[in-house]
């Protein structure tokens, strides 16, 4: 064939492709078609040619491609074109459709052999031009993405208590480090009659909004049967019912619930399959266990109630799995029993509430090591008995304090997940 009729064969071959004829195309390719300029991941046969090509057609409404330029040496033809169409209709090179005209240049060089096309190279400003789109695209949906979590980080923090039980001889510390913006992980207390209070410190499966979403209908669906029922075995039966009827399949929430009275100290309680909490008693650390499954996961569900009797100088130490399922360098995980063992060595010393997080923050810190990348919500809720009720009104006589029950304002909670260390503020 002589180089004017390969030119005509190139310029056929490129007006198949505008109007999207690929009978025709496959007819004008050899069957061993070449393409020499293909994209990672993109195969280089002539189906490969054929089905791009399709795809180009699938994504751009009123597509044209014009020949600016054509010539002709021995085999080949190089041709200069202009292509343009509206990226309107369906994903391109992983992009979705951005509704915009895309207009590009391309210089392609068809190889002719035996009245057919062979090879082809090409190059073009396309891709930089949709990758730009492509990039703007996505800032856009992440500044999108920050924004939403922020909200969420704001409503998950007004969901938290704002205030502290204040209970005369008591000190209560809470902690809180999601692993993400906003987690699954909540705790609360519930004012109840005759001066009790009510502690509830849960874990919702998952991370991240979804987590946080059934966290706050959770700990909603806490606050509104504590009114009526408040004793912690019934609580958690009645909230599992509602749970169940409405959270997804294979999502639950462990929740660990207890009911204080100050002056006698007397700690009654339930669980739903939560971490049990750390009883610090002289010198000894054990846990408070109660049988129950998890919230949401079958109906029909009882809890048992079980009590312990904090002493002045008692401590009990409520967490989530985070804190006991950290891992050091060498994938070890704290544990229940490293735990345990660092509150037998605090038993003997004079701290409060405060002090004994800190220094449950201080040991993961020291486990995990530098540069550890926090794997799960932590939290924890100290409540530490100082004086019995008769020392503590015995002082406040002294002084001359009426011992009125009262609240605290309750510090910000850390919602800032911390990058490279652990409780990067406890």
């Amino acid at each position: 064939m002589s180089t004017e009729e390969n030119k005509v064969l190139v310029r056929r071959f490129l007006r198949a492709q505008n109007e999207g004829d690929m009978a025709a195309l496959a007819k004008m390719m050899s069957p061993d078609f070449v393409d020499r300029s293909v994209l990672p991941g993109q195969g280089h046969t002539r189906e490969d040619y054929i089905r791009g090509v399709a795809e180009d057609q699938a994504a751009f409404s009123d597509a044209r491609l014009i020949i600016e330029d054509q010539v002709a040496e021995g085999d080949k033809v190089i041709s200069r074109l202009t292509v343009r169409g509206a990226h309107d209709r369906g994903e391109f090179a992983g992009m979705a459709p951005t509704g915009t005209d895309v207009e590009t240049t391309a210089i392609t060089i068809n190889r002719v052999a035996g009245g057919r096309i062979v090879e082809e190279w090409s190059e073009g400003g396309g891709m930089y031009e949709l990758t730009q789109q492509r990039l703007e695209q996505e800032l856009r949906e992440r500044e999108r993405i920050e924004e939403d979590l922020r909200v969420a980080r704001r409503i998950q923090q007004a969901l938290l208590p704002k205030e502290l039980p204040r209970l005369d001889g008591w000190e209560v510390a809470p902690l809180y480090h999601p692993a993400r913006e906003v987690g699954g992980d909540f705790y609360d207390f519930l004012p109840l009659e005759d001066g009790r209070v009510g502690l509830v410190i849960g874990d919702v499966s998952g991370k991240g909004i979804a987590a946080a979403l059934v966290m706050a209908n959770t700990q909603s669906i806490l606050r509104a049967i504590a009114r009526t029922s408040p004793a912690p075995g019934q609580l958690l039966a009645q909230a599992n019912e509602v749970l169940w009827s409405y959270i997804p399949p294979n999502v639950f929430a462990t929740c660990f619930c207890g009911v204080l009275d100050p002056d006698s100290g007397r700690l009654t309680y339930a669980n739903a399959g939560h971490n049990p909490p750390c009883h610090r008693h002289r010198g000894d650390a054990t846990e408070l266990w109660a049988t129950g499954m998890p919230l949401g996961l079958m109906p029909g569900m009882t809890y048992e109630e079980k009590e312990a009797v904090l002493a002045p100088g008692d401590g009990i130490l409520f967490y989530s799995d985070g804190l006991v399922e950290a891992h050091n360098p060498e994938r070890e995980m704290l544990g229940s029993p490293r735990l345990r063992s660092l509150l037998s060595q605090r038993a003997g010393r004079a701290a409060g509430a405060k002090a004994l997080a800190a220094s449950v923050m201080e040991a993961l810190r020291r486990f995990t090591g530098e540069g550890w990348e926090q794997e799960d919500d932590i939290t924890l809720v100290t409540l530490q008995r100082v004086s019995s009720r008769s020392e503590t009104r015995a002082m406040n006589a002294d002084s001359g304090a009426k011992t009125e029950p009262r609240l605290d304002r309750a510090e910000e909670p850390d919602l800032r997940t911390p990058r490279h260390r652990a409780g990067g503020a406890p």
